[in-house]
């Protein structure tokens, strides 16, 4: 979990102001800031990967993808997701949103504790928000949380698909995982090579 900057509790307009000139992101937790960790480069490939099919999917659809420089605001605290779709942006707030319907984040060993608790409790409780998405990158392991199934979650490996009802997408796990290092995406892409046809 990541150390919080300072003791001082902080406002929203106070946390906002200060995120406009900071070189590094934080985000704001009960009124106080936590710096974001570093990504590694299995992390960025997963979350671009993403990124990349959903905004080729809603290219000129209402519903439009962002990355990991907008936040979400849920209550007084604000977290940066690694990917979001929001179907209702509020362009009078263009540096965060309270609507999306889904919302992607990709763990790492420093940031699993709050991504897996704090945060998802948060971001279920969004009113908004239809799916949640939490990928692990040092196995191939998709979880999808569902407003329609009572946020049960779903696990999704290699060689499956997965629908996100809220945008009518569709997503292989390999198209996650392109490009990752790790030993489940080697072992998968070494099988799938051995059944090739000569």
């Amino acid at each position: 979990m990541p150390i919080a900057k300072q003791n001082d509790i902080l406002s929203p307009a106070s946390y906002l102001q200060g995120e406009l000139t900071s070189t590094t992101k934080h985000e704001l937790i009960d009124g106080r800031v936590y710096a974001m960790a570093d990504a590694s480069a299995n992390h960025e490939r997963i979350a671009g990967n993403i990124y990349s099919e959903l905004r080729s999917h809603l290219k000129g659809a209402p519903c439009e993808p962002f990355g990991s420089d907008m936040k979400v605001r849920v209550r007084d605290n604000f977290y940066y997701p690694d990917v979001l779709v929001d179907c209702h942006f509020d362009e009078s707030e263009p540096y965060y949103t309270q609507s999306p319907v889904i919302i992607v984040e990709v763990l790492s060993r420093s940031m699993r504790k709050m991504d897996e608790k704090t945060k998802l409790i948060e971001y279920l409780n969004i009113p908004s928000l239809q799916e949640c998405v939490v990928i692990e990158q040092d196995v191939a392991d998709v979880t999808v949380y569902r407003k329609s199934d009572d946020w049960r979650s779903t696990h999704y490996f290699l060689g499956e698909e997965i629908h996100f009802d809220s945008i009518d997408f569709t997503i292989t796990v390999e198209d996650i995982y392109l490009r990752v290092q790790n030993e489940d995406v080697q072992a998968y892409l070494a099988e799938q090579k051995a059944v090739e046809p000569e």
